[in-house]
């Protein structure tokens, strides 16, 4: 399992607008909801900032990765927004968050969805790779960091 096989070019944003979390997680959602991967963004939103009410997934070093589990899709969804400013996520560490990770997994998944976190938060414990992934530009530019970097964990194991 890889995170490109979730992550599509076409869920990336590397010029997120909003400051803070509900307004960044809604521009992630729409994007998701104009290329066809989501029906209703609203629905979702809603579900995801009940789940951070829980606990904020902004865990330090400028990453946060929201998640949720929704009736609304049939396969895992992830999507990738990358903030130049910074985003007021409510972080651990009380920083902003440049790199929001989101991971939307159908009501059923259970193991798939929580290994698909794990990969995603072993990915980011890599400064460097943090660095590269919050320095790109473009869309293909984020996939081919994350590609490759996923590689290398991978002949690492």
């Amino acid at each position: 399992m890889k995170i490109v096989d979730y992550l599509k070019e076409d869920c990336i944003i590397t010029n997120l607008k909003s400051r803070d979390k509900r307004g960044a997680l809604k521009e992630i959602m729409k994007m998701l909801e104009k290329n066809g991967y989501i029906k209703d963004s609203e629905k979702i939103l809603e579900t995801v900032m009940e789940r951070e009410k829980l606990g904020s997934t902004g865990i330090g070093q400028g990453i946060a990765i929201p998640h949720a589990k929704t009736d609304q899709i049939n396969n895992i969804i992830c999507a990738l927004g990358i903030s130049q400013t910074g985003v007021d996520f409510e972080s651990l560490d009380g920083e902003p968050v440049y790199i929001i990770f989101l991971v939307l997994a159908p009501t059923k998944s259970i193991g798939e969805h929580l290994k698909t976190l794990a990969k995603i938060a072993r990915l980011l414990k890599d400064k460097v790779f943090r660095t590269a992934l919050r320095n790109c530009k473009t869309p293909e530019e984020a996939i081919k960091i994350i590609r490759e970097d996923e590689e290398k964990l991978n002949s690492l194991s």
